[in-house]
């Protein structure tokens, strides 16, 4: 009888804790993550995540090489909310949040046609306080939620609203990688992408996309969205205010609504943020940690931190929304 790769790990699997995998460092960390590839990415998939502590990352180019060890491939990031630093071809900084404020769950990248299977953490340098990359089951969150909500969700999807402008946000280049209308207005029709320019040279774009996805591989039911992360109920309260006062209720630069273009209001907000963290799971970094992290079953955020707090990313595994079994149509509104 064959061994499961999962198997040939000793995963700590203490209940209310990430499962973990203590390791010494070898050395040649690039070598170790290339031996230990199926086992730890089917232990991903089996737990949503896994925390490997001890290797002792540090080295952008160590911490790249031991990132294209364990993908099938690295992904650019595509419409992206916020700026990164490059380390390499698909090994990025983590988003330019402010520091004293979280980031809510979410799936990275839910609003694109294809988006990572598989996302990739390495801490190079733990923050003094906070910072933590919570994470939480997409299937015990489906569970959790009101059923009426989730059919409605399910029925209709979530609408994505951006507007883009040189003051706040990514700019469209940064976003699109090119200003040239041509090429984003080709961009959004092949991807599904509703979008009107401005006369003040901004551009608002809409994009609806499912709420509830199957796993590719488990084919079990996941709440996958940024419907509450993307949200202007989640925005600061002084923030948002602040936007509504300088670009109008519906310029800013960015929120989600109903599939059918209903707004969402700040209760609905505040149900899917308490759901997720009554399903979080979390735990302060340590300088030199990996965390796997399967991008449809699990949601992933950040505390708010003090200190300097470095930790790469890297986007694996595309795999397309329409392998997933979408519930609505994303052709544009």
């Amino acid at each position: 009888m064959s061994t499961s790769p999962t198997a040939l790990l000793d995963l700590d699997l203490r209940p209310g804790a990430r499962p973990t995998l203590r390791v010494e460092a070898t050395g040649d960390a690039p070598g170790w993550a290339a031996e230990h590839r199926d086992a730890l990415r089917a232990a991903t998939t089996e737990h949503g995540c896994v925390l490997v502590r001890g290797l002792g990352l540090g080295d952008p180019d160590e911490i790249a090489a031991v990132f294209r060890r364990l993908a099938t491939g690295l992904m650019a990031e595509k419409e992206a909310f916020a700026a990164r630093r490059t380390y390499g071809e698909g090994v990025y900084s983590s988003s330019a949040w402010p520091a004293n404020q979280p980031m809510c769950m979410h799936h990275e990248l839910s609003y694109t046609l294809e988006f990572p299977s598989l996302m990739l953490f390495a801490c190079r340098t733990a923050p003094t306080e906070g910072g933590a990359t919570g994470v939480a089951d997409a299937a015990a969150v489906l569970a959790a939620l009101p059923l009426d909500l989730v059919n409605r969700f399910e029925r209709e999807g979530w609408l994505l609203v951006r507007n883009y402008n040189d003051d706040i946000g990514s700019s469209v280049a940064e976003a699109f990688g090119t200003d040239d209308r041509g090429a984003v207005e080709s961009y959004c029709r092949a991807n599904g992408i509703a979008f009107a320019w401005q006369p003040d040279g901004g551009l608002r774009t809409q994009q609806r996309r499912s709420a509830v996805l199957r796993h590719p591989v488990t084919g079990e039911r996941c709440w996958f969205n940024q419907i509450a992360f993307l949200n202007e109920w989640t925005i600061d309260p002084e923030v948002r205010e602040f936007l509504v006062d300088v670009y109008g209720p519906d310029g800013l630069p960015f929120t989600t609504r109903f599939g059918n273009g209903d707004p969402i209001g700040a209760d609905v907000v505040e149900l899917l943020n308490q759901t997720y963290e009554a399903a979080t799971v979390r735990e302060p970094w340590q300088s030199g940690d990996l965390l796997l992290v399967d991008n449809i079953r699990t949601a992933h955020s950040r505390e708010a931190f003090r200190g300097l707090r470095e930790v790469l990313v890297g986007m694996a595994d595309p795999v397309r929304l329409t392998d997933c079994a979408p519930t609505v149509e994303v052709a544009p509104r």
